[in-house]
């Protein structure tokens, strides 16, 4: 499953979680208060892991861009340097959208 899978899945499962909490304080049942918080914070718990996995991705894009633009402005090569700086500023936004 990819990371924006992963993302989604705990986002509902945090959603799932919070509506079990609200039911069960409305009901005044205090464990099914206690899960629906555990459960909230376990898909919020997933979302973080995910986002972490994609900033992880970001850095070696950044770090292989910058690789890239450096070897070609050693060899004078344009085309080289402009996909490396492409590349890199990719890594960089999805660090960003990320955190």
């Amino acid at each position: 499953m990819s990371n924006t899978g992963k993302r989604v899945e705990g986002k509902a499962e945090e959603v799932g979680g919070k509506i079990k909490g609200a039911v069960g304080h409305m009901i005044g049942n205090k464990q099914m208060e206690a899960e629906g918080k555990a459960k909230e914070l376990k898909g919020e718990a997933k979302q973080e892991v995910a986002k972490a996995g994609e900033r992880v991705k970001g850095t070696v894009e950044e770090v292989a861009g910058k690789a890239k633009k450096f070897v070609g402005g050693l060899i004078d090569n344009d085309q080289m340097e402009i996909e490396g700086k492409a590349k890199e500023l990719k890594g960089q936004a999805r660090q960003a959208g990320n955190r």
